[in-house]
């Protein structure tokens, strides 16, 4: 039998008591390691971090916490080259694809690190100007913000193993509160062995970062009022977090990102031929085979004007036509697999129910593999569909297929296309592709509301926009409506969800000692 790999709680590694739930290579089939969670004493585990894990944060000033990111990176960086490995093996990703995720991971981290540096050597944050609250200003009120005096309790899914826990950790712990984090149980592996360096390495005060792979059966009911949970996943299960009696009865804050029908909307004025038009198709077919689809923030709708719905269809379809798919170990291959035979399943189900609305404009799901079994990998390629009337194809604003596939749809004006694209209730970001700068501007507006992120790209900036799917930590990362209603990152703002506000009401020399910043 394969390693079942431990379980980092109350400050040690500890096995579940179970034979544990299998990880595979989703290539060649093989099994991996195992994980379990059965038989861990989590009322103690949780109590460790809280109390232990806590106190010794909130003991540390924010530019000391900093230190301790920094700390973290530097372990990371020495073991980098371990984590494309078992990116490759247990995600089946090509190196371009971990680099988005590891990469992206340690960057994040370093930013977080910076901007905690620059908070100094304070406890608290001061949270706007102290205002006075009679006529004369000899009793004020200061609002600020402190550390939440609980745990940060991170529920995570299978793409991002390496990103995803540190995007949320690094505003948490420079925050001065401690983590556990529950990652996706079929690509754990790569979360457990990061937790591994870093507690090994010493480098963060015992209880301040745990790992519990496997079931996440129980880890809801630990909650208490000054704890939070951050899920990121499927709008089903962040629905039942929602209603359970942790957040519902004893207020437990939540952050939740779920699905997301995410679009790129090309302006009229972007004919073919323009390089406003070559952006939209580069971005679009890079956004369908990064991490083969695998992204919560990757295109799903592609909105163009009626009058270049044909052309835009040969300009994309020609160069996904042009990717290889299959083991992610051939350096010819662009696009690797699915995380899972299960997740292969799941996105050909997905396909069946769009395509009863659509039209199937490029068919990778068939093309022949590299180095790779069909009947074993979870490989598929890309897949291009279209509408002509994108408002007769409701499944494609309701339907999102985790995988390589994305949704031609034709527009008759801005408007149109601007209402469509809000008919994802609620994304994690839209793109806008066009040269008229007013236009742009317009549209970026209107979209607002449903979106947390609208990247706008035009040719000037075609060497240095982030890309359509990048999260930066510098921009919120979130949406409102079905995409969850949350909201990470965006520089320091990220620390707005592991603090607490309270006002302040004294004299000013009283306020003068609180030593804020």
């Amino acid at each position: 039998m394969t390693e079942l790999l431990p379980n980092h709680v109350g400050g040690r590694w500890q096995t579940g008591s179970g034979a544990g739930v299998p990880l595979f290579d989703p290539v060649l089939g093989t099994e991996l390691a195992r994980v379990d969670a059965t038989g861990l004493d989590l009322p103690a585990a949780f109590g460790f971090a809280r109390d232990v894990g806590g106190a010794a944060l909130r003991a540390l000033s924010y530019q000391q916490r900093a230190g301790l990111l920094a700390a973290v990176v530097k372990v990371l960086q020495t073991h980098r080259d371990s984590y494309y490995e078992i990116a490759t093996a247990n995600s089946g990703t090509v190196k371009n694809d971990s680099a988005v995720d590891i990469d992206g991971a340690i960057f994040t981290l370093g930013q977080y690190a910076k901007w905690g540096d620059a908070l100094g050597d304070v406890h608290a944050l001061r949270d706007g100007d102290a205002v006075k609250l009679g006529k004369e200003p000899v009793f004020l009120s200061q609002h600020l913000q402190v550390p939440t005096r609980g745990v940060a309790l991170f529920i995570n899914a299978f793409n991002f193993p390496a990103w995803g826990l540190w995007e949320k950790a690094a505003p948490a712990l420079l925050s001065g509160v401690p983590v556990i984090v529950k990652p996706g149980t079929s690509t754990a592996w790569l979360t457990q062995r990061m937790v591994r360096d870093v507690v090994d390495a010493g480098v963060l005060p015992a209880g301040a970062l745990s790992v519990i792979c496997g079931s996440s059966n129980g880890l809801m009911d630990q909650l208490q009022p000054f704890d939070v949970v951050s899920f990121t996943g499927s709008a089903e299960t962040g629905a039942l977090i929602r209603s359970h009696a942790a957040v519902a009865q004893r207020s437990v804050r939540v952050n939740i990102e779920a699905d997301s029908l995410n679009s790129a909307l090309l302006l009229p004025d972007a004919t073919p031929g323009t390089d406003a038009f070559d952006l939209l198709v580069r971005e679009v077919v890079r956004e369908m085979t990064v991490k083969s689809g695998q992204k919560c923030t990757a295109i799903r709708r592609i909105l163009v004007p009626a009058t270049v719905y044909d052309a835009a269809a040969e300009a994309i379809g020609a160069k996904l036509r042009g990717v290889t798919v299959g083991n992610p170990r051939n350096e010819s291959v662009r696009m690797g697999s699915l995380v899972s035979r299960a997740q292969l399943n799941a996105v050909r189900e997905g396909l069946a129910t769009l395509q009863r609305q659509t039209t199937l404009l490029h068919d990778g799901s068939a093309q022949a593999l590299v180095d790779a079994d069909p009947a074993i990998a979870a490989c598929i390629g890309p897949v291009l569909l279209g509408a002509k009337d994108a408002d007769a194809a409701d499944s494609v604003h309701d339907v999102e297929v985790f995988g390589p596939v994305a949704t031609l749809l034709a527009y008759r004006d801005v408007d149109h296309a601007i209402a469509l694209a809000h008919r994802g209730q609620g994304s994690l970001v839209t793109s806008l592709y066009g040269s008229d700068d007013a236009a742009l501007a317009r549209a970026a507006v209107q979209l607002a509301a449903s979106h947390g992120r609208v990247h706008v790209i035009t040719p000037e900036v075609a060497q240095t926009h982030t890309g359509h799917g990048n999260v930066m930590p510098m921009s919120l990362h979130g949406g409102p409506g079905r995409a969850g209603g949350g909201a990470e990152l965006g520089g320091l703002r990220a620390l707005d969800f592991y603090h607490r506000r309270s006002a302040i009401q004294a004299s000013p020399a009283a306020l003068a000692g609180l030593g804020l910043r």
